[in-house]
Formats: structure tokens, sequence, C-alpha cells
């Protein structure tokens, strides 16, 4: 996991004045990594003021007030450590060992940058130091490896603070399980219900902290499971109750119980990221993922001939293909798809052979005409296997989609809920056998849906759905098998409404994945991260709204679908130059992407397609588009600042071509016309000024991807992230102290507090 900008194993930090620390610590949540970075960011400067062996009399009092404002506000934030050390005997040795460290590196710092300014002044106002650089660096090593671990440390309470809690509901659940009557049973869940809260506070909390998304789509899949099983453990307690003796009643209260002890497990795994022998291992790798490190392979070799093994391809193939057969031996599959599917992979495996044997031949014969032959292949490959993931993606899909059409009605959980409160035990076991029927059918739409899910919090999502159908369809039929017995039970037909509404509920959430999938596979991922601001009522400029929003006629949509096609491959370009950071979460990427998917949804538009509908819809977006523009650059600017003076020119050269062009964007957007050929000419101009925007983007990302990964070979120095600056400047705070204060809940958060003053003077 990323921990900071230049390091994915632990916080780690460097610039060209040699400093650089890397704790070895795994950050897992954004809280801990946040509150770092500022620390980081004022070390580093404190360091950098160090470069030059004289220094104005400004200057000088600068460097010493930074070094006292550490030392400062590391005493307050030792404070805080030393406090909840005192709370927490368990981890309260080694608290207080970092903490030690901390106050005695702040010490040092603040002792090394006392300048004695005015003591050896010379002739030109400036003064001579002799600091001991060294000593300054090997302090700010220690503070930072320990301000680390004390943060760390605080966010085990915080983990060992869901375990008690997940603890504490585990203990309940107990006793509801063994309680006899009523009175009971509505005293303990009671208490159950409060501890359900805390702990979906507390897990709420954790879920939006984590940093890995895989994790956090894994969470909220065990949070939806433990926030519809309570109501579920509420009605299906209460008809066992009522029906002691009903075998039906019994089992499925069981099931409801069992469910609740696997999602909260679940949780604990995620937070202590720990995984049991026992648990089930991860279903296999999805199509989508194979196909995307099979073409990424492929087209490493443009790079290196040697890159990859014959065997090595081959392989990564034959698994694709025989992932394939999910698909062509379902039954739920229709023989358009399957025919076309068996088609497309007999066609990938002869692109294979022929593109093996010309890769082949150029790692003999280096000519211009043979690398011309292997370009060619690779992009034969590359178009084969794509127009496969197509073709799979249409096939799950086109079959989802249709299975949700014809249970919008949910007939057979009505038939069921009638034959129960007729006591027809007949008509329940009949219309058993369809809903089993329709559960499988889900299960295994689910299961093709994750091959092309498209992300891996959406193949978790497909998972969690998979798992949700297959469960809650036989708890529903006990439901109804209850109520058949007991045809007059109130608690009874209560238990099978609760059971069938979950089933609703999943199917409407189903509904919601099957969009979110066909997002990311059109590439309108900008919508579910905010990256696409589409007009709204009395949001967008107020000159627009005067004006009769235009359509585009057959014609004119055919002028401008050449232009369209290429700024859909320039999109295509940015994205592929984005799936090689190994940090998605990098601002130079996430900017990039973000761009990336406004010109997909304006290419689009091109062919009348997407969300944008009329030409005031483009505007809008254009509009949109060149203020990213703008934000991206400022990206690259701070992107370029921790870069070596060597590296810079270039970047810097693309980032003077990006400003004015998205000025010129945001000018032409914003400007309003009348008539349709004015409406025309804008379109043009709007995508045309998008499309060289692109091609900076497609430029600029390669060189970034290179400058850092020059930077983790260790043939460059990055120097500290500024990017936090937007984000805690605005957290200085009063230095206050602890006077007054309670201790409750002293942890990140607290500690968050106390780190912000170390930013304080960083802007002056």
């Amino acid at each position: 996991m990323a921990t900071s900008p230049c390091s994915s194993s632990g916080v780690s930090s460097s610039s060209s004045s040699g400093f650089s620390i890397d704790t070895g610590l795994e950050i897992k949540t954004k809280s801990v990594e946040q509150t770092l970075v500022p620390l980081v960011s004022q070390i580093t400067t404190l360091i950098n003021h160090k470069e030059k062996s004289k220094k104005s009399e400004k200057t000088l009092q600068a460097i010493q007030r930074v070094g006292q404002a550490v030392n400062q506000a590391v005493g307050r934030f030792v404070a805080v450590g030393e406090t909840i050390a005192n709370e927490n005997r368990e981890l309260k040795e080694e608290m207080s060992f970092a903490c030690s460290e901390a106050r005695r590196a702040g010490e040092t710092i603040a002792q090394l940058t006392d300048m004695n300014i005015g003591e050896h002044p010379e002739p030109d106002g400036c003064t001579t130091i002799f600091t001991d650089k060294t000593g300054v660096v090997k302090a700010a090593r220690l503070l930072l490896s320990s301000v680390t671990k004390v943060l760390v440390l605080a966010d085990r309470i915080v983990v060992k603070q869901i375990i008690t809690s997940r603890n504490k509901v585990l203990t309940t659940m107990e006793h509801l399980e063994k309680v006899s009557s009523f009175q009971e049973f509505v005293q303990i869940f009671s208490q159950f219900g409060n501890e359900m809260v805390e702990f979906a506070h507390l897990t709420g909390d954790r879920q939006n902290d984590l940093k890995n998304e895989k994790k956090k789509a894994s969470m909220a899949a065990a949070r939806a499971v433990l926030e519809k099983c309570t109501m579920m453990l509420l009605t299906a307690s209460k008809t066992c109750l009522r029906h002691p003796d009903c075998e039906s009643a019994r089992i499925n209260k069981e099931g409801v119980f069992q469910r609740m002890r696997l999602a909260l497990e679940q949780v604990i795994e995620i937070v202590t990221d720990s995984r049991p022998n026992r648990e089930r291992e991860m279903a296999p790798i999805s199509i989508y993922t194979g196909i995307k490190e099979f073409k990424n392979k492929i087209e490493g070799l443009r790079d290196n001939l040697y890159y990859l093994s014959k065997e090595n391809v081959s392989t990564m193939l034959e698994v694709i293909l025989e992932h394939t057969e999910d698909f062509t031996d379902s039954a739920y599959t229709s023989h358009e798809n399957r025919e076309r599917i068996l088609e497309l992979s007999n066609q990938a495996k002869m692109e294979l052979e022929q593109f093996v044997a010309v890769w082949m031949q150029a790692q003999t014969q280096k000519t211009k005409d043979i690398m011309e032959d292997l370009e060619l292949a690779i992009l034969r490959m590359c178009q084969c296997i794509r127009e496969l993931k197509r073709e799979l993606h249409n096939a799950a899909t086109v079959l989802a989609a249709d299975l949700l059409k014809y249970h919008t009605d949910h007939m057979v959980l009505k038939a069921l809920k009638i034959a129960g409160t007729e006591g027809n035990l007949e008509a329940v076991a009949q219309y058993t056998c369809k809903l089993t029927e329709q559960k499988e059918q889900l299960v295994e739409t689910c299961r093709l849906l994750r091959h092309v899910s498209g992300t891996e919090p959406l193949e978790i999502t497909c998972i969690h759905a998979e798992d949700t159908f297959h469960v809650t369809g036989p708890q529903i039929v006990s439901a109804a098998e209850t109520l058949a017995l007991h045809p007059t039970s109130k608690i009874a037909k209560e238990n099978l409404d609760v059971f069938c509404e979950a089933w609703e509920s999943q199917l409407s959430d189903m509904s919601i994945l099957l969009r979110e999938i066909n997002d990311v596979f059109e590439g309108r991922r900008g919508e579910k991260r905010g990256y696409l601001s589409l007009p709204r009522p009395g949001k967008h400029n107020s000159n627009l709204k005067t004006l009769k929003p235009v359509k585009l006629d057959a014609e004119e949509q055919g002028k401008i679908a050449k232009l369209g096609l290429e700024l859909r491959l320039l999109s295509s370009d940015v994205d592929s130059d984005a799936e090689k950071w190994d940090d998605q979460e990098n601002e130079v990427v996430r900017n990039g992407q973000s761009m990336s998917s406004m010109a997909y949804t304006m290419y689009l538009f091109t062919r009348g397609e997407g969300l944008l509908k009329t030409t005031q819809d483009l505007f809008h977006q254009a509009e949109v588009f060149a203020t990213a523009g703008l934000k991206f650059s400022s990206v690259l600017h701070a992107f370029s600042n921790q870069l070596e003076d060597d590296d810079k020119p270039l970047l810097l050269l693309e980032i003077e071509k990006l400003i004015p062009l998205s000025q010129q964007l945001q000018i032409t957007a914003k400007t309003p016309v009348q008539g349709k050929t004015a409406t025309f000419t804008k379109v043009d101009t709007c995508i045309q000024k998008t499309k060289a925007v692109m091609i900076i983007l497609s430029q600029v990302l390669p060189i970034c991807w290179k400058l850092q990964r020059k930077c983790k070979m260790g043939n460059g120095c990055f120097q500290t992230s500024p990017s936090w600056r937007e984000n805690h400047l605005q957290n200085v705070t009063n230095e206050d102290g602890m006077e007054g204060k309670t201790v409750e809940a002293f942890g990140v958060k607290s500690l968050e507090h106390h780190v912000a003053n170390l930013t304080f003077l960083e802007s002056k």
C-alpha cells in the first residue's frame, strides 16, 4: 500500500538535500497518512534551508522559529500519546518509548536550529552558519519514525475498539439465541440494538478511512449484511419463540445467526488484515483482470522483446479462455452469444500463433520491417482480445438486464405469501421450486457479471450479491413453510415479509450494480467520482439559461463523428497510460483519469449517445473540462517541484502549453451563441480544443510515469508533495495545550490536531 508521495512500502520522504525517511511501517488508513504529510513537508523545508552556508538574519530567525515550533508541537503531540499509553496498558511500553524518542528528536532539532543570531555578523549582513546538518537530518529521521509509530499504535487502539465492540455483539447474540421467553428476549434485544449501533458507527468510520478500495468494498458488503440481518434476526427469533416446536422456524433463525457471525468475522479480518486458514479462498481471477494483465504484458514487449517467455503468454491466454467456459457452459447464455464467444476464442488462439511467430522473428532480426510487423501483430492481438471482452460483457449484462426486467413484478414472492397465509403446503412447495430456479439464475448471473465488472470493488459487490441470493432464497422458503404451518400467525407473516423485502432490496441493488458495471465499461467512471458535472437547474452559468438547447442534425453529427473518434482514441491512450501507475490514487493519475472520463462523454455526444443530450450539455461539460485542465496544470507544477532540476524542463514545457489551451476552451465554452450555424461552430471548436488538451495529457502521463520510476529506482529524487497544503493549512489550531480537556477519545484524530501545529510556519 502506498503510504507517501514516494514510497509504496512505508512513510518516506526525500529531497535534493539528501534527506530521506522510510519508517518501514505500513499505513492502512488515510487519517494516519494525512496526519504525517504536513510533518514530512515541514521537516523537509527545514532541511532544505540548510543547503547554503550563509543566511540573512531574517532567514535565520525563520529557521529558528521553525525549529522551536516543531519542538513545541512535538511536546503537545507526545503529551496526547502518553495519555493514550496510560489508558492502554498492553501498548504502554511501546507507546511510551515512541513518545520518548519523538520528544528527544524534537528537542535536538530545536537545539541544532538555534543560530545564536548576531554573534558572528559579516559585512554583507549575512551570517555563516556551522550547524550540524547531519545531526538535523538524523534527528528528523528519528522524529518521523517515532511519530509514525505513535500514530500506528493509536490506530491499533481504534482496531481494538472495533474488536471489543464485535465481542460485545457476539456475546449478546449468544444470549439472544438461548432465550425462552418474550420478556427476556425484548430486554436483551434492546441491548443488542444499542451494541449494533455502536458497532455500525465504528466500522463506518473505519470503512471511510481505509485506503485500500478492495477492503473498503468488502467492509461495505459485510456491514450491509449486518444491517439487513438485524431486522431478520428480530422477526426470525420472535417467530421461533411463538412456535418453539416448528423445525422450519428454527432453521430460519439459525440461518440468520450464522450469516451475522460470518459478517462479523469478515469485518474483523478486514480491520486486522488477517486471513484464517479456514477461510475460503478468493474466487478465481476474473476475465476482465486476466485480459487487462494479458494486454499490458503484450504491449510491454514494445519496450523489451525479452520481457516475457512464449510459454508465459500462451498460459495467460489459456487461463482467459478457460474462464470463458463459464459463459459458454451456462444454460442462460443465448445461442448467438455462445457462438460468437467460441468464434472469438478460436480467433484469439490463431492471432496468438501469428503474434508469437513475428515476435520470435523480431528477437533475432531487428529490422525496421520486422518491428513494424510486430507492432501490427500487437495491435491485432489486442483488438481481438478487446472484442472478446466486449462480447462477454454484452452476454453478462444483457442476461442480467433481462432477468431483472422479468422479475420486477415479484410474482413468485407474492404467490408464496398467498400460499403461506392459506396454509397451502403444496402450493408453497410448487413456488419454492420456481424461487429456487430464480435464485440459481441470479447466482449464475452475478458470477458472470463478476467476470466483466471492471474493478476489484465491483467484483466484491458481485460476490456479495451472489452470496445474498444464495442464502436468502432458502431463508424465504423456510419462512414460507413456517407461515403455511401456522397461517394465522401474524409474527410468521411479518417474518416472511422481512425476508421477501431483503430479496427485493438485493434485486434493486443488483440493478444499480449493473449500471455501474456498464458505466465502467463505457468509460463513464466520472459519474461516480464526481468527474462529470452535468448542468442542474440553478447550478450552471446563468447566461446559459435563456438559450435554447440545440440538438445537432444527422449531417452535423456526421461531421463531428471523425473528430469524436480521435477524442476516443486519445482517451484510450490516457487510460492505458494511467493503468501503468502502481499508485492509482496519485494526484497526477486521478486528474488525468478524471479528464479522460470527461473527454469520453464528449466523444459519446459526437455519436449521439451518452449523458450529454444537447449542445448546452456539451458546452457545460467543456467548461468543467477546461477548469479541470487548469487544476491539472497546478498538480503537474507541484509534481515538477518534487523533481531534480535536470528532469523539469520537458514537463514544464507541456504545462506551458496546457494552461493557455485550457483558458481558451474555458472562454469558448462560456461565450453565448445563437443560431444553428454558430452553435455548430462552437461545438466543433470545443471538441477541437478538448482534443488538443488530450494530446498534451497523452504526452504528460508517460513523462510523469517515467520520472516517477526513475525516482523509485534511485536515479532521481522526489521532494515531498505539497498537495497537503490545500487540505491542511486550514487546520491550524490554537496552541491551547490540553488544559481543561477530557481524554475520552484520544486517538488518531486527537493526534492530528497537534501535528497540525507543525504546519503553521510553512506558509510564511
